[in-house]
């Protein structure tokens, strides 16, 4: 604020307490001198209030100025803006959609990991099936059930049945298998259409639930019943014969209690190997459709086996060939049921054949054209020279209670067989994907031999 101005302000300020005082004065209300101090003091007080008026009056001003050059300014960039403002709006825009972009991209990728995941690790074997049917992917499970046989499952008329109906109707679809590859087991097969299609072009999936376990312990339960008491039935009532002769008229006849006592534990020893036979199969058949993971060197194993049969060859008297190679390559296999196989075996070569006579043992490589029609693997056979088998019996010496006994010389103290021996060494033989051969001819003695595969070459080892 300029002074001319300030003056005038002062000057307005403190004009009526002046005239105030002056007809204070005139009028005799007040003396010359007091009215002249209260003038002096109303001018004072207006030249105060006129400087802080000015002040807040040049504070207003500076803080238009400044309004006003920053509204030119705005206005001066609102005049460039219709320039800039669409290219901005658009960089904005792509670098917004391609944050998105991105980020859904990571969730869609995220989502495929996860699916993935899961199908790898379901337990149930799954396939995914393209449009034309083919197996377009295959999750763990199903590897390792089926492998190079999946395309074999595929061919199945109700499996393929089943895909087809699942196409054609769009929907899902079931039917129960009985598959021979690679082992026999009972199979619910579910087959979904999806729609839309999964994000690797796969058109369906189908589930194969092996239902051979629970089939198994079905059956366990009424063949153990039925066989059980079948086989059983003989020497129990040997047994309650004898105990009642022993009550009576035997009572105080020590030659036949003697023989009666022997005749009775051989009974009961019987029995007791019928039902170890019978618990040994229910497990091996629990098991028979999960493959063998340990590496076993066979030509050990028959090694030891044999060992635990020197006694009875030293009584029998029997002359033991063996031929056990090094250096031959390790299998896949179960080391107890394999041990079991080599038992059953060598406990039948003894048991029917002669006494005084030979047992040959070979384990050995097997080729493609060679004695026993099968591919790379190992054979183990075992040979007596008892009276052999007529070739009428051959095909059933594997079914459960079968037994020639007529048709096979037994040392005189050799105890009879429950006739579950090889239906053992069969169902031990499936779950680890060999095959049985048998060879015999009546007088010239009998030839069992196993085969079983060496697996992959990533697989083989050496002992």
């Amino acid at each position: 604020m300029r002074s001319g101005q300030m003056f005038g302000t002062v000057l307005a300020l403190s004009v009526g307490p002046g005239l105030a005082f002056a007809v204070l004065w005139a009028m005799g209300l007040i003396a010359a001198h007091p009215a002249l101090l209260g003038f002096l003091f109303c001018l004072a007080v207006a030249t105060l209030a006129a400087a802080i008026w000015s002040h807040d009056v040049n504070k207003l001003s500076e803080t238009i100025r400044q309004a006003a050059l920053e509204n030119a300014s705005a206005l001066s960039a609102a005049a460039a803006a219709p320039r800039l403002a669409p290219i901005e709006r658009a960089t904005r825009n792509i670098e917004r959609l391609s944050r998105t972009l991105a980020n859904r991209a990571a969730m869609v990728g995220q989502l495929l990991a996860a699916n993935e995941a899961i199908v790898e690790r379901l337990p149930d074997p799954l396939l995914v099936l393209g449009p034309d049917r083919s197996v377009r992917r295959a999750n763990e499970a199903a590897r390792a059930a089926y492998g190079t046989d999946m395309a074999a499952v595929l061919r199945h008329p109700d499996l393929r049945a089943t895909i087809e109906r699942a196409y054609q109707q769009r929907g899902t679809q079931s039917v129960e298998l009985n598959l021979r590859l690679p082992v026999p087991r009972e199979v619910a097969a579910t087959v979904i259409f999806m729609d839309p299609p999964l994000a690797d072009g796969g058109h369906a999936i189908a589930v194969l639930s092996d239902r051979s376990r629970e089939r198994a312990l079905e059956r366990m339960r009424a063949d153990f019943i039925a066989n059980a008491s079948h086989e059983l039935r003989t020497p129990l009532a040997g047994l309650i014969g004898f105990i009642e002769t022993l009550r009576g008229p035997a009572a105080d006849d020590q030659t036949a209690q003697q023989r009666f006592l022997a005749i009775m534990a051989e009974q009961a020893e019987r029995m007791n190997r019928l039902i170890d036979d019978l618990m040994s199969l229910s497990r091996i058949e629990l098991t028979e459709h999960q493959p063998p993971s340990e590496r076993v060197d066979l030509a050990n194993l028959i090694e030891g086996v044999i060992a635990g049969f020197e006694p009875r060859i030293a009584a029998q008297n029997v002359t033991l060939k063996l031929d056990l190679p090094r250096g031959l390559p390790l299998i896949t296999a179960d080391a107890d049921q394999m041990a079991q196989v080599a038992s059953n075996l060598v406990d039948n070569a003894l048991k029917y054949g002669k006494r005084d006579g030979v047992m040959q043992v070979r384990l050995a490589l097997s080729e493609p054209g060679g004695r026993w029609p099968t591919r790379r693997g190992l054979v183990l056979e075992v040979q007596d020279d008892g009276r052999g088998i007529a070739r009428e019996h051959i095909p059933r010496l594997t079914e459960r209670f079968y037994r020639v006994d007529k048709a096979r010389s037994r040392t005189a103290n050799a105890p009879s067989g429950t006739g579950l021996g090889l239906a053992i060494i069969k169902h031990i033989l499936n779950r680890h994907r060999g095959q049985l051969f048998i060879d015999s001819e009546e007088g010239k003695g009998s030839t069992f031999a196993i085969w079983l595969p060496l697996g992959s070459d990533k697989e083989r080892g050496t002992s």
